[in-house]
């Protein structure tokens, strides 16, 4: 679809997920019996840069990861996947990120973090890595690292020209500084995070175009919501908010369904698709990643996201 091979620049995150399927959550003080058992790769900004590079794009990524054997495993799918590994950072300090991650029947899950190493990446490092960034049409950056990080990848990628995305995962309950939200393009909360970002209870009975304006009016440029099985609503800095519609299909494992979006989001706006057209795209490519168990298997190919446009 572009004449130039889309460049993205992620500032994330790297966890080794540990995945199982029980009948439903558990209680407190509650021992389940379990199956399909997964051990992979995985943390938001990782699997972004991964989704971005199935998707054709020249993918760097700017992550802190221990020196552990998940060190190890987060190199080996870096080089399989094709997403440079020139500002992945290893530490002694802490160990590797892992998640625990259970699913129910339906799909839903319910997820245990220790970000280990991420927690350790600093803003100087975001500095050292301004070639990767600068070359890029679309720097994407994630909470599971420090915020002061984050502010200053969105920060350093809008100094250079290049187009933002945040994906307010996991959303602090204190909220974000304004100056993270002023040097965002494109902020990617679902419902609930939406919610927890305005200092409101997840389910809080706000709707959700009123909630993204207020976010819009703290310097957030343009807010895309996504909604599930719902699809997105897209909130632009200038024209009319537009509902944009999921598409149906099997949902096995709902775990990398933002992950995905955000990856086939800031591809088509590299490539240099409107805000429309790539939300479109982003809502088709994070649908089809709930049709299979564990997120990077379900991260698609560029045929697969094309084929149901």
């Amino acid at each position: 679809m572009a004449a130039a091979k889309a460049k993205v620049a992620v500032i994330g995150s790297f966890a080794v997920g540990l995945t199982m399927r029980a009948e439903r959550f558990p209680v407190a003080g509650e021992t389940l019996l379990g199956t399909d058992f997964d051990m992979g790769p995985g943390g938001k900004g990782s699997n972004q840069a991964i989704g971005a590079a199935r998707l054709g794009a020249d993918t760097s990524l700017l992550v802190k990861i221990g020196d552990d054997q998940f060190g190890d495993m987060a190199l080996d799918i870096y080089k399989e996947e094709g997403v440079s590994d020139e500002h992945v950072i290893r530490t002694p300090e802490r160990n590797t990120g892992v998640g625990f991650i259970t699913l129910n029947q339906a799909g839903e899950n319910f997820i245990v973090l220790d970000m280990g190493a991420n927690e350790l990446l600093t803003p100087q490092e975001v500095s050292a890595a301004k070639d990767a960034i600068a070359g890029a049409q679309v720097a994407m950056t994630v909470l599971e690292i420090p915020v002061e990080t984050a502010t200053a990848g969105m920060r350093l990628a809008r100094e250079e020209g290049v187009t933002t995305i945040l994906n307010p995962a996991p959303a602090p309950k204190a909220g974000l500084p304004d100056e993270l939200l002023a040097n965002v393009d494109v902020l990617t909360p679902n419902q609930t995070e939406l919610r927890i970002l305005l200092g409101l209870p997840p389910g809080d009975a706000i709707d959700s175009l009123d909630a993204a304006r207020q976010l819009q009016a703290r310097g957030v440029a343009s807010v895309a919501v996504t909604r599930a099985a719902r699809g997105a609503l897209l909130v632009p800095s200038e024209g009319q908010p537009e509902e944009i519609p999921g598409i149906e299909v099997n949902v096995v494992d709902t775990t990398g369904a933002g992950d995905a979006f955000n990856a086939a989001l800031g591809v088509a706006l590299a490539e240099g698709q409107s805000l429309s057209e790539a939300v479109h795209f982003a809502v088709v490519a994070g649908a089809l990643a709930c049709t299979k168990l564990g997120v990077i298997p379900a991260l698609s190919d560029r045929a697969a996201v094309e084929a149901r446009l």
